[in-house]
């Protein structure tokens, strides 16, 4: 049995840019002169290269392509999670589970919990799945997988060993993420570490330097905010072709 981790773009959306470039295109050919066909002509274009740029990523995130970025990312963020004897791991929004097993295959002492809404824009992604693939991967008795809310964690204060999440945080509406951040790292223990990868761009979250010293402020061991755009997971090419920018890993010790 083979693991099927999907990827991080969604067929439905390619299809669907492909669709609305098709539908512009005819519409345009229909319509004969004037300021409408313009527009649509315009449109057309638009959704066309919306469309190209869907297919390269959903080439470059391929767990079977050539590029295996996601691969590189997940295997790079579980790199940055050791759990000691008997030790728990939570993954928040884990999705097909790939972060979640790959820590649970680097940590065999180890048990890890993944959590996710598994929301219709990533339709494919479900609790089946996460534990489909952990059988696969053969770490079946050591992960578990949730529904949960990564606004109000359903866990108490130090329950984990260590947290980790990978590209959850920035697509939650919110005026606060670094909110979110704190909500996960309550239930931290302390000594604890974590590996938040993410776009912590400042449109996003706001000053990410302050938020270290913050952490750094409460007692915290070793917080820092590591670029992941500069090469370390992607070339700062790919990340500004594929709106990435601001990609980092914020980790350290509680």
């Amino acid at each position: 049995m083979k693991p099927n981790y999907k990827n991080w773009m969604p067929k439905g959306m390619i299809w669907s840019f492909a669709a609305g470039t098709a539908i512009a295109l005819v519409l345009t050919l229909i319509i004969g002169v004037g300021w409408l066909k313009g527009i649509l002509l315009i449109l057309a274009l638009v959704l066309a290269g919306i469309t190209v740029w869907t297919v390269l990523m959903y080439r470059a995130f391929s767990y079977d392509g050539k590029r295996k970025m996601s691969r590189q990312i997940i295997d790079g963020v579980a790199e940055y999670i050791n759990l000691p004897e008997g030790g728990r791991c939570l993954d928040v929004g884990c999705g097909s589970g790939a972060l979640a097993i790959a820590v649970a295959k680097r940590n065999p002492q180890g048990r890890v919990t993944g959590i996710d809404r598994w929301g219709a824009e990533y339709a494919s992604f479900s609790k089946k799945l996460c534990e489909d693939n952990s059988k696969a991967e053969g770490v079946a008795e050591r992960t578990a997988f949730a529904q949960g809310d990564a606004l109000k964690l359903e866990f108490p204060d130090g329950a984990f060993d260590a947290v980790t999440s990978n590209y959850v945080y920035h697509n939650i509406p919110s005026r606060d993420r670094q909110a979110i951040l704190l909500e996960t790292l309550r239930v931290l223990k302390k000594g604890g570490t974590f590996a938040i990868h993410d776009i912590f761009s400042k449109e996003k979250y706001g000053d990410m330097q302050s938020f270290v010293k913050k952490l750094n402020d409460l007692g915290y061991e070793q917080a820092e905010l590591i670029p992941t755009d500069n090469g370390r997971f992607m070339s700062p090419w790919e990340a500004k072709w594929m709106a990435l920018s601001g990609s980092a890993l914020l980790v350290g010790k509680k």
